[in-house]
């Protein structure tokens, strides 16, 4: 599988979860919902950060769009795309 595949998946299950937790916040506010999305939303934040800087290597902006809450994985693959000839990110120093 391509590895901005995984990052775009693993954003989009950090960006649900979230969703669905401020929903059920803001409606219903049932426990067990809250029990079961905070533990997957708290894993699939960090895992989206790791998965950001593996698949971006050392370039800046794409693992630090990653710290974005909520719609940061998705960026980072948007930003995972490959470089146009003009301009490439930097690395880190």
């Amino acid at each position: 599988m391509n590895p901005r595949r995984v990052l775009e998946i693993i954003g989009a299950v950090e960006l649900a979860t979230l969703v669905l937790m401020l929903g059920n916040v803001v409606t219903v506010h049932q426990p067990e919902v809250s029990r079961v999305l905070g533990p997957v939303h708290g894993v699939a934040y960090p895992a989206t950060v790791i998965a950001a800087v593996l698949v971006l290597g050392g370039r800046c902006r794409g693992w630090l769009l990653a710290l974005v809450p909520g719609i940061g994985g998705l960026l980072a693959a948007r930003a995972a795309s490959p470089p146009s000839p003009r301009r490439e990110d930097q690395a880190c120093p």
